[in-house]
């Protein structure tokens, strides 16, 4: 398994970036790229979880589950996911990363939930 990062240098402007306000109804993928304790805490309900990490050695298991969907890629505040949206469209996925991470989507008030029976989500 790959332990490091990603080696892509991201430039903001490069990068297809969304609010979570501008995310569509449906019709994509969302990604969280974040640690594994990160999502146990909280995490969108519908989010597929792959680290950041491990986005290279586990490209078949997101082909798997894109279907010509967009990739819409989230973290805590939106850097992990840049790196991991430039790697996924440098590879052919369209994919967008989305600004301010989980805790834009927290304060925006879309659903999460912790892995944590009775616990509340939260945004590490």
């Amino acid at each position: 398994m790959c332990t490091g990062t990603i080696d892509i240098v991201v430039f903001p402007e490069d990068v297809p970036t969304a609010s979570v306000s501008d995310l569509p109804s449906d019709g994509y993928l969302l990604l969280d790229v974040r640690e594994s304790d990160e999502w146990r805490a909280g995490h969108a309900p519908e989010a597929v979880h792959i680290p950041l990490r491990d986005v290279p050695v586990r490209m078949d298991e997101l082909a798997d589950q894109v279907d010509e969907r967009p990739v819409y890629v989230v973290c805590r505040t939106g850097g992990r996911s840049a790196q991991a949206t430039a790697y996924l469209n440098a590879h052919g996925y369209e994919a967008v990363n989305i600004a301010g991470g989980m805790k834009s989507w927290h304060t925006e008030g879309r659903p999460m939930v912790a892995d944590e029976p009775g616990a509340d989500p939260e945004v590490l």
